[in-house]
């Protein structure tokens, strides 16, 4: 048996020294035919990776893991396995896998292998840091190392010579506002906006490991620290802490850098939108609540930050479903998507405040549902585009037939991510559901109302993307299928996941899965279920929303003029002020107190002969001056 800090370091380790040959055989040899083959160790790297994380959810016992680091600071390599660490470890090797057996043939003939799989492979060994950390200094290393390797994937396509690699319509305007953007500018805002919330979330931890001298979640103190900083002190720490969360999740207003980064390559935005990234912000802030346990701790500035979480999550839903609704962008419509399920899986876990940890199940298993089913999704894109050399949603009935594997995985993978009865995320929503309704008692209806709004437009956009690529979309104007193997095999097993999950639920495999099948019974549950069911069918039929609204939802509801507009403007005005105070310390400094100086040393130099005959008359002089000022005052 292997020790457990050997394997341990193999889960790490193994998919960036496996990617390390490819990335230096193209710094030599970029181009070379025999350099092309060995992307296959990359992804043998990932399977190693796969292996260990099904290792550690069937056979590890729960608990942590320390290994001394810093021992005299408390900061140790500490890793927890737990039921939450177990599941998202396997959920993320396994989708990193399966991402790069298709991206085996995807990216084939790129021009950029060695820093593609480089990036790729240090994206998933860092998402997996995050994922089995304990201690929050550890889990902050993995955390930037998927904000650098976000940087080098969404702008992998540097060179911003390819139509297919943007964003929008090129040369498209909305009056002062540019409404396209290029892979290297994808991936300048992608780590820009994440680094605003990082700072934040780094001072955040720090200020954790002061009040307490720990920094192992599963350890910390939690309602003693609470207790100790106050109402406001609470508040401000677990903001700044979600800061990081809220910003890598894309939630309201960090949302356009999701849509931007659809400049990546296909098998990136797969991989970002699924079970790494994007994912990180909604799993840390469930693992916080997990140990944290809000439900036992009665502070008013602890409920205050989990009903902002929750309206928060909720709204951030409700924006990202109605711009997919609007959205003809097939990547840009999915990210959207993505943006609203990630909203969900916060509004749903900060209602754990009030319900106890069935609210962190059901959110969790939102996201795996999600995970499997957004990676589904976004594979047929890549495929699409690959096929089509079109960004835009095209397809009919013919692509249908010529593309058997993927238009069923999207029948399958839409049907199961909106909450159409019986499919798998019908019995989540359902319990979702459940959630939300036993809020009313606590904060109203308004809640449960916003999440049946967003499960409805929710079930549309998914028809609409189904429907406007395979059934009523315009005639592609080109299509070139290539005899590919790997790509429709790797979204062909991704989509069956989806089948194991809804085994695993009417099953009642896991304990949880019964309280889900409860509450899809119920008649309210159905309800709501026909309802997604007849939006589904009504977007299938009619998939286009051909409206000034449309346009509106479409462009994002005008959001990247926060980013591209009046961020830059209130940033240049901030900057103005700070030049002109600049200029001013550089004028006094450097010019007016020298000059200054100056002029009364050479005053004085003038009379400084040496001839003590001057000496005294200026000393007599100053006396005499004196004696005057003081009979004038007494007079």
């Amino acid at each position: 048996m292997i020790d457990m800090p050997v394997l341990l370091f193999l889960l790490f380790a193994t998919p960036v020294a496996c990617s390390l040959p490819i990335a230096f055989a193209w710094v030599y040899r970029p181009g070379a035919e025999w350099a092309r083959k060995l992307p296959i160790l990359s992804v043998f790297g990932l399977f190693v990776s796969l292996c260990i994380a099904l290792y550690i959810l069937f056979y590890f016992p729960n608990g942590t893991y320390s290994y001394p680091w810093l021992p005299d600071y408390n900061i140790n390599f500490v890793f927890v396995f737990d039921y939450l660490s177990k599941y998202m470890g396997a959920l993320t090797a396994l989708i990193a896998f399966l991402i790069g057996v298709y991206g085996l043939e995807y990216m084939k003939h790129d021009y950029r292998l060695g820093w593609y799989w480089f990036f790729f492979n240090m994206f998933t060994a860092s998402m997996l840091l995050v994922v089995y950390s304990d201690n929050l200094f550890m889990l902050l290393i993995g955390w930037e190392g998927l904000g650098l390797a976000s940087w080098g994937l969404i702008g992998h396509w540097f060179r911003d010579d390819d139509e297919l690699s943007y964003v929008g319509i090129i040369g498209r305007k909305v009056g002062p506002l540019k409404m396209f953007w290029s892979p290297s500018f994808g991936g300048w805002r992608a780590i820009s906006t994440i680094r605003f919330g990082d700072m934040p979330m780094f001072f955040a931890i720090a200020a954790i490991y002061a009040l307490t001298g720990n920094l192992n979640i599963s350890q910390i103190d939690w309602a003693h620290l609470f207790h100790q900083i106050g109402t406001a002190g609470t508040i401000i720490l677990l903001i700044a802490l979600l800061m990081g969360p809220f910003t890598k999740s894309a939630q309201l207003p960090f949302s356009e850098w999701l849509m931007t980064a659809m400049t990546g390559p296909t098998t990136v935005s797969a991989l970002l939108h699924s079970a790494t990234m994007v994912a990180a912000g909604t799993y840390l802030f469930m693992r916080l609540s997990w140990y944290i346990q809000p439900w036992t701790i009665h502070s008013p500035g602890l409920e205050f930050v989990y009903i902002f979480v929750l309206f928060l999550g909720l709204i951030s839903a409700l924006y990202g479903a109605s711009v997919a609704l609007g959205c003809r962008e097939r990547k840009v419509l999915l990210a959207a998507s993505t943006m609203s399920s990630l909203g969900l899986m916060f509004g749903c876990a900060a209602a754990s405040f009030w319900l106890g940890k069935i609210a962190l199940y059901v959110a969790f298993w939102y996201l795996i549902v999600h995970a499997f089913a957004k990676a589904t999704l976004f594979l047929v894109a890549g495929h699409l585009i690959h096929a089509t050399h079109d960004r835009f949603c095209c397809g009919n009935l013919e692509l249908a037939g010529k593309m058997k594997v993927a238009f069923l995985a999207t029948i399958f993978a839409t049907l199961c991510l909106s909450g159409v009865p019986p499919f798998t995320a019908y019995w989540v929503k359902a319990a979702m559901d459940g959630v939300m309704h036993h809020l009313m008692e606590e904060i109203g209806g308004a809640p449960l109302y916003l999440l049946i709004i967003v499960s409805v437009i929710y079930s549309a956009f998914l028809a609409k993307f189904l429907s406007l690529n395979f059934i009523k979309g315009d005639k592609p104007k080109h299509l070139h299928l290539h005899g590919e193997v790997l790509m429709p095999l790797a979204y062909a097993v991704m989509v069956s996941m989806l089948a194991v999950l809804l085994y695993l639920i009417l099953g009642k495999v896991e304990p949880i899965a019964g309280s889900f099948v409860e509450e899809g019974l119920e008649k309210t549950s159905l309800a709501v279920g026909l309802a997604v069911a007849a939006s589904y069918g009504i977007a299938i039929v009619v998939p286009k929303l051909e409206s000034p609204i449309g346009r509106f939802l479409g462009d994002r509801m005008y959001m990247p003029a926060l980013n591209d507009f009046i961020m830059p403007k209130i940033g240049w005005a901030i900057v103005s002020v700070v030049d002109c105070g600049n200029r001013a310390i550089d004028f006094f400094c450097h010019r007016a107190i020298p000059e200054l100086i100056a002029t009364y040393s050479l005053g004085i130099r003038a009379i400084q002969s040496g001839q003590l005959k001057r000496y005294v008359k200026i000393a007599l002089g100053f006396v005499m001056v004196v004696m005057i000022a003081v009979s004038v005052l007494r007079w």
